[in-house]
């Protein structure tokens, strides 16, 4: 497959723009249609994200702040979704901002270094995404909600 692939790119004329897509992954290449991840390998994401959720949850029942909580805050990254009144552009980056890994962990470490109250929210956090992901709803492209990095949502368009 790498082969077939190789030669075919190697038989196309490289653009400016088709360099610039191949960097930022949104071509056609193996197992990507528009920028998102089909078959097996999304698959897998939605499965490994269903394990994030499951480990979250177990690790909030052992040193969580209790379930009230949970259920009041888990929610609340969806409040992301306030974005697209701004636009499409405007609202993907800031449900991917809310959607992302990176804030949650970052305030994991802050709740296991310094006061533990951030560690419960963190992992609140980490849940919803796990749940979001394995659910299908994945990073959002500027084209509008319904394109994901884990392929489109029902009614999305491109």
């Amino acid at each position: 497959m790498a082969t077939t692939m190789t030669a075919t790119m190697a038989m196309a004329p490289a653009t400016g723009a088709t360099k610039a897509a191949d960097v930022a992954g949104v071509t056609g290449a193996a197992g990507v249609a528009g920028g998102s991840v089909t078959g097996g390998v999304r698959t897998l994401l939605r499965l490994e994200a269903l394990a994030l959720f499951a480990v979250a949850l177990v690790l909030y029942g052992r040193f969580g702040a209790g379930w009230r909580l949970f259920a009041l805050a888990f929610l609340a990254p969806d409040l992301s979704f306030l974005g697209y009144v701004a636009g499409a552009r405007l609202g993907a980056i800031a449900y991917n901002a809310a959607h992302s890994l990176v804030g949650p962990l970052a305030l994991a470490a802050v709740g296991l270094l310094g006061p533990g109250a951030a560690l419960p929210l963190a992992l609140i956090w980490i849940a919803h995404i796990g749940a979001d992901r394995a659910l299908g709803y994945g990073l959002k492209y500027a084209d509008g909600f319904g394109m994901t990095h884990l392929g489109r949502l029902a009614g999305g368009r491109r």
